[in-house]
């Protein structure tokens, strides 16, 4: 039971810390979304007006259009590439915390279980003891046991809500950053096709 308390405690701390590090804003801060929409209609200020609004907004999307912004001189596909790579590392720091409470959506119940069987074999070795005759206390003696069960079940479901929204929701800002990078990228890489053409 005492080990159930605990892991309820880290599942809780987990479960707030990651409410509040993928908030939409603190990922995607809308002046960092608004600068990228602003950047087509003139991709050389738009790209310098991103740098600095992103340096404004530290943020996960804001290291990838630094990225992105640092590279210009590259061509598409390796700037493409070298923004990948920052992006696998952005969405690993989105996901931490989640396998702890996939760790807890699993062993919860199971400990939960040991302590009811546990519970259940030194009630049922007492059995014979003029104590445990009186069927009130037998009864009294079972409920103690489940309750390691019941309260492991407690720990599990928030956790296991709690993991796969999560994972949902790293998940739709992993797309969303995506699609704003590749906007920026875009926009950056047609101004010099056109450059190239009218030269």
């Amino acid at each position: 039971m005492y080990f159930l308390v605990l892991t309820s405690i880290a599942g809780l701390a987990f479960i707030v810390e990651r409410g509040l590090a993928l908030r939409w804003k603190k990922v995607i801060p809308p002046e960092v979304e608004d600068a990228v929409d602003r950047s087509g209609s003139n991709p050389k200020e738009g790209a310098a007006t991103v740098e600095r609004v992103c340096k404004a907004h530290p943020s996960p999307i804001s290291n990838l259009l630094l990225t992105a912004r640092d590279h210009l001189e590259w061509p598409k596909q390796e700037n493409t590439d070298s923004v990948e790579t920052r992006a696998r590392h952005e969405v690993m720091q989105l996901e931490r915390g989640l396998v702890i409470l996939e760790i807890i959506v699993g062993i919860a119940p199971l400990t939960g279980l040991v302590g009811t069987l546990h519970g259940l074999i030194t009630l049922f070795a007492n059995l014979g003891s003029a104590v445990m005759t009186d069927n009130a206390a037998l009864a009294k003696g079972i409920s103690i046991a489940l309750n390691t069960t019941l309260m492991g079940l407690i720990v599990a479901i928030p956790s296991l809500i709690a993991w796969s929204y999560y994972n949902k929701k790293v998940e739709t800002l992993a797309v969303e950053m995506e699609s704003l990078c590749d906007q920026f990228l875009r926009s950056q890489y047609r101004e010099k096709v056109v450059e190239k053409v009218e030269a």
